[in-house]
């Protein structure tokens, strides 16, 4: 039996490392053939390679996020070479922290044009692909901080809620097209991210990137009757709801 992704077309931004590489290994085990894209090549290419010893296909495109530019010549690759795309994970995005008294304007207009204008556009690129397909699935990475908030990650926390919007609004205009739109939130993950957002937690009850990749797989495997719209996981040692 063939594997449930076989000959479809995945893109994962941030794959190079933590979450997008395990989300990234996930789709190419399950037969999709998967575009990891990052901005640093020599990661990506190690991701790829990664995929293929695993058995899978995959193709290595470096992006910087904060370039429109380089944004849609990534997509205008998936459409000359595949005709198609019927995953887009959402993945990329940076963390800086810090008290709102203090936290310097740049950082936020940073934080904003990678994780919202970058989310965004790779988002409406997927739409000029998906919608004449009339398929595809867009998942979005959020975070807790897209329903919460914590000390000294203002500015990281509003861009997340930023991207909860977006999603909310994507999802009902892509859904008369056949496309799926949903959003993970995840608690506490095992990234290098984590050490700067929050040092206090003890790193070894947290979430890993696996259990982020798996959650994908699952949404995935949902069939054309279901949809989900967000999934909220949690480390087991946080406070339930």
């Amino acid at each position: 039996m063939s594997n449930p992704l076989t000959d479809k077309i995945a893109l994962v931004t941030g794959a190079g490392r933590g979450i997008g590489r395990a989300i990234g290994l996930a789709l190419g085990t399950a037969g999709a053939h998967v575009v990891v894209a990052a901005r640093t090549q020599v990661e990506i290419d190690t991701v790829a390679q990664e995929i293929e010893q695993a058995g899978g296909t995959a193709s290595a495109w470096p992006v910087d996020l904060s370039s429109e530019a380089e944004i849609a010549a990534l997509f205008n690759v998936i459409r000359q070479k595949f005709g198609r795309l019927d995953v887009l994970v959402n993945n990329a995005g940076i963390g800086l922290f810090g008290p709102l008294a203090e936290f310097a304007s740049a950082d936020l207009d940073r934080l904003y044009t990678i994780n919202v204008r970058g989310t965004f556009l790779c988002c409406q690129q997927a739409l000029k692909l998906m919608m004449p397909q009339a398929s595809g699935t867009i998942i979005n990475i959020s975070s807790v901080v897209g329903f919460k908030g914590y000390a000294r990650q203002g500015g990281y926390t509003m861009t997340k809620h930023a991207l909860m919007g977006l999603t909310k609004t994507l999802a009902l205009e892509a859904q008369p097209h056949g496309i799926r739109v949903s959003v993970i939130s995840p608690g506490g993950v095992d990234t290098s991210m984590i050490g700067d957002a929050r040092p206090d937690l003890d790193r070894s009850g947290l979430l890993q990137p696996e259990d982020i990749a798996q959650t994908v797989l699952f949404l995935l495997s949902l069939s054309e009757q279901a949809a989900i719209d967000e999934i909220y996981i949690r480390r087991r040692g946080s406070a339930p709801f």
